[in-house]
């Protein structure tokens, strides 16, 4: 009879402690997602954008882009002046990127080094190339990105005037044909790059770089530390460009598109890339910048390490739900009820902050009984997860486009 209360004990006070634990990147969820759904301000940052448009050159990182770049620089060159240039790195490759890319007017150095691949490395090697005649604002766009109407006069006008990265709003569309998972995919994609971003900007606080339509004053990119093979070199170069005092800002206004893969082989290994990558990022980095807000005194630091807490919303979804299925077993057992109660709390938290979201941000694109598919969702990405448990991913890979045959994608 003792060793049953002990064990019951020691089983609450695990369940109540990891519960407590969960409480942090709940409450950042439902936030943030709250803050989001508020007008959205019109000054950013109370910045008063220049009228005049700096001088920008657009980087465009491609390896083996011949099927999509034209879809991209055709998106870009009406976009610029006479004064600004359109770079692309044809980084590696071996299709028909580098002609298609310099026949349609783009600028278009060539980088062959099989033993460094990956976009920090590109982006590198283009920045070093811009040092010869510098504009005043880089901006750096994804080869398979459609970057919308007077998006890159909104973020270079913005990073211009203050001073400061700009991530603009970075948002997926589903492929042609989608699956119900391709549905809550996107909507994932759009609660972590729209909704939680607006959040922050609403509470007047920085945010992380998402990938693609970003742009820095040249001061700025020339000495940041781009070279890497980091699988999520946006994310690394966010934290590593907030730490130095150049915490990236929001702008909504400014939309470029990507589209999630169709083949399910191609999708496991984007998602694969991007969420290994997050969990890596976050063991390592969260640690610096609690750091670094310490030894600096700074606020912003501390509230980008906690934002950082908040895995991928599937993953902090199925968390949730397996604790809350060993509270229930304990109650059940022991009668134990603090720890069920809790994750009870948390998860009404969770499921006003994500049908908020679908609400306002996601309900055209998703009928509500498609949210049905969201277990079978988390299902899907259980193996993701495991395997950053064994093997975790740590080498860059491209993601393969729909219907090209790539020599990384047997």
């Amino acid at each position: 009879m003792f060793n049953y209360q002990i064990t019951s004990l020691v089983v609450d006070i695990i369940l109540v402690v990891s519960a407590i634990g969960l409480m942090i990147p709940v409450a950042v969820i439902f936030i943030e997602c709250i803050a989001a759904l508020f007008p959205s301000r019109t000054a950013v940052w109370d910045t008063e954008v220049e009228a005049a448009q700096p001088r920008v050159a657009v980087l465009v990182p491609a390896y083996n882009e011949a099927s999509g770049i034209s879809a991209t620089i055709e998106t870009l060159l009406p976009q610029l002046t006479d004064r600004d240039r359109l770079v692309v790195i044809a980084d590696n490759c071996t299709d028909e990127t580098a002609a298609i890319a310099s026949k349609l007017g783009a600028t278009v150095i060539e980088r062959q080094d099989r033993d460094r691949k990956g976009k920090g490395y590109a982006l590198d090697y283009g920045i070093r190339f811009l040092e010869y005649d510098p504009p005043d604002v880089v901006i750096i766009v994804d080869a398979d990105s459609i970057v919308c109407e007077g998006a890159i006069k909104k973020i270079a006008s913005l990073a211009a005037a203050a001073k400061l990265p700009v991530q603009s709003l970075y948002l997926m569309e589903k492929p042609p044909n989608p699956k119900p998972k391709d549905g809550v995919s996107a909507l994932a994609f759009t609660v972590k790059n729209l909704v939680r971003l607006r959040g922050l900007t609403q509470l007047r606080l920085p945010c992380l770089l998402t990938g693609t339509g970003m742009a820095f004053p040249w001061f700025v990119i020339r000495q940041a530390p781009l070279a890497s093979g980091n699988i999520v070199e946006d994310m690394q170069l966010g934290i590593d460009l907030a730490i130095a005092g150049y915490a990236t800002i929001f702008c909504e206004e400014a939309k470029v598109i990507g589209r999630l893969p169709q083949q399910q082989q191609a999708a496991k290994k984007q998602r694969k890339r991007w969420e290994h990558g997050h969990l890596q990022t976050s063991l390592t980095q969260v640690p610096r910048l609690l750091k670094a807000s310490i030894i600096k005194r700074r606020v912003d630091l501390f509230v980008m390490a906690v934002d950082f807490l908040v895995p991928p919303l599937s993953l902090l979804v199925g968390i949730w739900g397996v604790m809350l299925g060993g509270a229930l077993l304990t109650f059940w057992w022991s009668g134990a009820w603090v720890g069920a109660v809790l994750l009870g709390i948390e998860g009404v938290f969770l499921l006003v902050a994500i049908m908020a979201a679908w609400a306002k941000f996601g309900r055209t694109d998703l009928p509500l009984l498609t949210l049905l598919s969201v277990p079978f969702y988390i299902l899907w990405k259980i193996p993701l997860y495991l395997g950053f448990l064994v093997q975790p991913q740590t080498k860059w890979n491209r993601t393969q486009r729909d219907g090209i045959k790539d020599p990384e994608f047997p």
